[in-house]
């Protein structure tokens, strides 16, 4: 398997957003801006590239009835490295994105490339896996957050696009951002049944 190929696969084919439809939680709570959204997606895909490099590397000696147990604990060492990182050196950030940090453990996302992938390639593509992943789930989130804050605040990465009174504040909160991740989904579908015809 070519590691190019798992790369786009992670990014386009089976982006975890606009085509799984996985890790909803964080997908909408945290794109509020452009800056959190990618941040959190950041985030995730290096617990998603270092997870699946070690679940891929211990793959052979770990019994099957505490397969799941041991993946989890894998997964929570790398959440916490990246939880006191930026608890240490981005405390602003952290303050934001808040208890979303420490739910990449629960993110289905997370588990599931590991048990799905990691379990059965080798390092090398599951670290190509993970970082594919990742970078469809860090776009996702930054163009859910890109448009949410243009919309909602007439912002985008902080810098004005427009006067903010033209602005809807139902785009930054919770009802804007299923409104704007259904449109981006129906759009993706759309173009994705357009270039199979």
């Amino acid at each position: 398997m070519n590691n190019l190929k798992i790369l786009i696969n992670g990014i386009i084919h089976e982006n975890p957003t606009f085509v799984l439809v996985l890790g909803m939680c964080p997908t909408l709570g945290t794109t509020s801006s452009a800056i959190t959204g990618m941040s959190m997606g950041l985030a995730t895909a290096f617990v998603l590239v270092t997870s699946n490099v070690a679940v891929s590397m211990i793959k052979n000696i770990t019994p099957d009835k505490v397969r799941i147990p041991a993946y989890i604990v894998i997964i929570a060492t790398f959440v916490t490295t990246v939880q006191l990182l930026m608890q240490a050196y981005l405390p602003g950030l952290y303050a934001s994105l808040g208890l979303f940090i420490p739910l990449i453990v629960a993110n289905c996302i997370v588990l599931g490339r590991a048990e799905s992938f990691a379990a059965k390639n080798s390092v090398i593509h599951s670290a190509f896996d993970g970082l594919g992943i990742g970078l469809g789930f860090t776009l996702a989130l930054t163009l859910l957050g890109i448009v949410r804050e243009m919309l909602g605040t007439g912002k985008v990465f902080g810098l004005t696009v427009y006067s903010e009174k033209f602005a809807s504040l139902l785009f930054v909160l919770a009802p804007g951002a299923f409104i704007v991740l259904g449109f981006m989904i129906a759009l993706i579908n759309y173009i994705r049944i357009k270039r199979a015809k």
